[in-house]
């Protein structure tokens, strides 16, 4: 027969165990496994004053965050209320029933005051990295890193175009990522390029655009990954520019190495990071295997010859064209010897006129121009590295591996819902990408490593699977 629900919230007395709810295979278990912040009240000790009332426990907000972070939940007042309700939120926070759930402004306070000033996100950051390495994670063989754009929290209806001058107000009364955006405007290298259009809400923001999509104002995050399982060992965010995306990688790679004492023997990307410099950087610097596609433009597509048709001869400096006459970069001596070294990094090597007047195959070499020339990067011989190296089958291996990292990113808008940034300002997205990669690592640490209770209480080992 049809049952009926007595009532039952009359009771006086209540016997609950919250540890009995919250299912043993549940996500949040595994992670609490995984994460470690005994050493965060002793980390951030010289931020506290040793008198007053006390604070909130600075464990407290980590984990909200973690939880917030982990299940896309990125608007602080919204986060404070699902802790309030889920049980297993709850748990994780290390909140009983009777608790009282933080303040959603105690965040803002704090993220923006001493989290920040202390660069506790980084701390966490490093230390679910050292979890990782621990468990046997990261080898430390091969690293992959790539960039993706995030739209920044500034519409296109407040902006202004980049060379028109602007008066700002006060900075006492700008919002904090108007003053950073100030603050910084002395440093050289932001005079450098004058931008399209400028956010007057995030003036740190690019105006940038994906091929045949709309412009918006964006800040890019670059993830340095761990090839073996995938394990994001370093995270820095920049203006969505690929001048910025390329050089934060030599920050990155330089900081893994502090740190962790970690130098990888290979580093796979794409084309964006195959420049000269770049490879340069790998090659002779760091003694880096470049598995990156050599950024090259010399192909010509008109049918005149090319610059792999001429024959590069190292003892003699110079090259040799199809016909055997040879382009020099210095045809007569100087009393002061000149380096020939243009502002490209490149040494320009020319036929001589008389030769290419007489010459047959002008018409195929050079048309248009009395003398062929050639342009010969300071680096080539590392470009040569990378080119040698895309001829073996290690290579084609890198190249199936750097999706892992595309992988990431694709979890990181999808699962995660960071497609569009909450905070303003560098520092801002710098935090909220920095928590985004931990939850990641924290997630995978959880899953591969961390034991998943199974029947009768018997415990076993999760299976490991790369990827």
């Amino acid at each position: 027969m049809m049952g009926h629900q007595l009532g039952g919230q009359d009771h006086l007395f209540y016997s609950f165990d919250l540890e009995s709810v919250v299912p043993q295979k549940h996500l949040l278990r595994g992670i609490d496994r995984c994460l470690d912040l005994t050493d965060l009240r002793h980390y951030l000790a010289e931020y506290y004053s040793h008198t007053g009332r006390p604070s909130i426990d600075p464990e407290l907000m980590i984990r909200m965050l973690v939880v917030g972070y982990c299940y896309g939940i990125r608007s602080e007042r919204r986060l404070c209320e699902e802790v309030q309700l889920n049980l297993a939120y709850r748990w994780f926070c290390r909140l009983s029933l009777e608790d009282v759930v933080p303040n959603h402004s105690t965040f803002s306070k704090n993220r923006h005051g001493r989290f920040r000033e202390s660069g506790t996100f980084r701390w966490v950051f490093d230390k679910v990295v050292r979890a990782c390495m621990a468990a046997g994670l990261v080898k430390g063989e091969g690293f992959a890193v790539d960039a993706s754009i995030i739209e920044a929290e500034a519409g296109s209806r407040l902006a202004m175009p980049g060379d028109e001058p602007h008066v700002w107000q006060n900075p006492a009364h700008c919002k904090r990522a108007v003053r950073e955006y100030l603050e910084g405007l002395d440093n050289e290298a932001q005079g450098v390029t004058v931008p399209k259009r400028i956010s007057l809400a995030d003036p740190q923001s690019s105006w940038t655009a994906a091929p045949g999509g709309p412009a918006f104002f964006a800040y890019s995050t670059n993830y340095l990954i761990d090839v073996a399982h995938g394990v994001i060992v370093d995270v820095e965010a920049t203006p969505a520019h690929r001048t910025a995306e390329v050089d934060s990688t030599k920050l990155m790679v330089d900081r893994v190495e502090t740190n962790f004492n970690i130098t990888p023997r290979r580093l796979i990307g794409d084309t964006a990071y195959g420049t000269a410099p770049m490879l340069a950087w790998m090659v002779d610097e760091k003694a880096i295997e470049p598995h990156v596609p050599v950024w090259d433009r010399t192909e010509r597509k008109d049918g005149t010859f090319s610059r792999s048709n001429f024959q590069w001869d190292r003892e003699a400096n110079e090259y040799r064209c199809p016909t055997g006459k040879a382009l020099r970069c210095d045809r007569r001596a100087f009393h002061n010897p000149r380096s020939r070294i243009t502002k490209a990094e490149t040494i320009v090597y020319r036929a001589s006129q008389r030769d290419c007047a007489s010459c047959p195959e002008k018409a195929r070499c050079c048309p248009n121009t009395a003398m062929r020339k050639i342009a010969r990067s300071i680096h080539e011989d590392a470009r040569n590295v990378a080119r040698s190296i895309a001829k073996t089958p290690q290579y084609q291996q890198s190249r199936c591996e750097r999706k892992k990292v595309e992988m990431l990113f694709a979890h990181l808008k999808r699962i995660l819902r960071l497609d569009r940034l909450r905070l303003r300002g560098l520092s801002g997205a710098s935090d909220e990408f920095t928590l985004a990669a931990t939850v990641q690592n924290l997630r995978r640490l959880a899953k591969l490593v961390c034991p998943l209770p199974l029947s009768g209480g018997i415990v076993a080992p999760a299976a490991c699977k790369i990827g």
